[in-house]
């Protein structure tokens, strides 16, 4: 048995033990083998030896996440001590505060994790305008909408405009009757989604009644004025050549812009031909323009898929030798 005491001073004591010690209990509850004390800034910690590494460690990336953000949620509190995978704790608590973007609500931060997310941010900061270009689920868009939240929060811009072109529905909306925001919502759902995850509800729904951000089909860009604002064009491969002209000589002297897209979904007629490929050609080597490309390896998935392929695979294992030992049908 040995004894460790552990110092709290950098950090709030309320933050680290919770509301009436409900943090505190989370941390007893986690390692029952251990005997927990907390006695003002300290803790003590009795108990084997590699319980207490184990113990420690984690309770040193609960103050890393305090001493940058100032609050911890209990679920995050809970989610850093369970998070023995890698990436869980490099979620919570990353290595160099510079890649955060945004702290999003409830302590959550947005960062480029990847090689080529970074190289975006890298980009954006020293172009005005960015070609992201690479598969689904590179986390492409989901970077564009940081850099443009952070931006509008250190007042660099004073609106942010996020936009896709109408495919589904055809260019050609024209004013129906319904709500416009109804009829593009669903495939203008992952801009919002992004968004929730950075700014608190009560505030982006003020952003979004004053304009200050902005979700619409490409369509009803024209005549925008467009100076001070952020601009995103989301699945830009959808685009054909005049709408994407139209678009990048709108983009005014102190404006930014991202162009994402993905040139391997095309959802275009097939007698119009993409703008993209052409733009991102012919616009090669223009200084000020960047072009970023992102492939499989910036595939960030959720801890629970793998998770899942994970149990797929092991039950594939056990069937296969299960199979070797008997066979009986």
């Amino acid at each position: 048995m040995t004894d460790t005491i552990i110092s709290l001073e950098t950090v709030n004591p309320i933050e680290f033990f919770g509301v009436n010690n409900g943090k505190l209990d989370i941390l007893k509850k986690k390692f029952p083998l251990l005997k927990i004390l907390s006695r003002g800034t300290q803790l003590k910690l009795s108990g084997a030896p590699e319980q207490i590494e184990h113990a420690r460690e984690k309770i040193d990336l609960i103050v890393q996440y305090l001493q940058r953000n100032g609050h911890l949620s209990e679920g995050y509190f809970e989610q850093i001590l369970g998070g023995d995978d890698a990436e869980v704790v490099d979620n919570f608590v990353d290595r160099n505060p510079n890649d955060i973007l945004v702290f999003g609500p409830n302590g959550k931060t947005v960062r480029a994790r990847t090689q080529n997310q970074k190289k975006m941010v890298h980009a954006a900061d020293r172009n005005d305008i960015v070609f992201a270009i690479g598969p689904a689920g590179t986390g492409k868009t989901y970077t564009a909408v940081a850099l443009a939240v952070r931006a509008l929060k250190n007042k660099l811009v004073k609106k942010i405009i996020l936009t896709r072109p109408a495919v589904e529905a055809g260019e050609s909306l024209g004013f129906l009757p319904g709500d416009l925001k109804e009829k593009i919502d669903p495939y203008l759902r992952p801009l919002y989604d992004a968004l929730d995850d950075m700014i608190p509800a009560d505030k982006l729904g003020y952003y979004m009644s004053t304009r200050t951000i902005e979700i619409a089909p490409l369509a009803y860009m024209r005549g925008r004025t467009l100076d001070n604002a952020f601009i995103i064009l989301d699945d830009a491969q959808n685009t054909n050549d005049l709408q994407l002209k139209m678009f990048l000589t709108r983009i005014v002297a102190n404006a930014k812009a991202i162009i994402t897209g993905d040139p391997t979904q095309i959802d275009l007629p097939r007698n119009m031909r993409s703008g993209l490929e052409k733009s991102t050609r012919i616009l090669k080597g223009i200084e000020g323009i960047a072009h970023i490309e992102l492939n499989e390896e910036d595939v960030v998935r959720h801890k629970l898929v793998k998770a899942i392929i994970k149990a797929y695979e092991k039950d594939k294992e056990k069937e296969e030798s299960d199979h070797g030992h008997s066979h009986h049908r």
